[in-house]
């Protein structure tokens, strides 16, 4: 792994259920309080990784580099929440495709493990 390269590893059975996915995020992300725990603030807070100024995160990189959120033991949530797997999936390339449009380019890359 190099220097510039940012990888958050997660739990997959911890982001089942709606009070698990949003709490797990924005306790490892460092979502600000009024954080809205839906996909929509989701997508907000994610967007602005590599601008810190913001406050949306307190995980950060330079403009132009990548968060790799990295999902261990992913399967189990496939499997017992597929919508939130769903959402999940969605609501990563729909940030990537805003950022795109904006011309700030991708900022998340998932990787599965397990």
């Amino acid at each position: 792994m190099s220097a510039a390269e940012t990888v958050i590893v997660m739990n997959g059975a911890q982001l089942i259920g709606h009070d698990g996915f949003h709490e797990t995020f924005a306790n490892t992300f460092g979502f600000p309080d009024f954080y809205g725990r839906n996909m929509d603030a989701w997508i907000d807070c994610m967007s602005y990784l590599d601008e810190p100024e913001a406050g949306m995160s307190k995980v950060s990189v330079q403009p132009g580099q990548v968060v790799t959120l990295r999902i261990d033991d992913y399967s189990h949530l496939k499997e017992q929440a597929p919508k939130q797997w769903l959402d999940l999936l969605e609501a990563a390339a729909f940030v990537n495709w805003r950022r795109t449009e904006d011309g700030r380019g991708a900022i998340l890359a998932l990787a599965f493990y397990g």
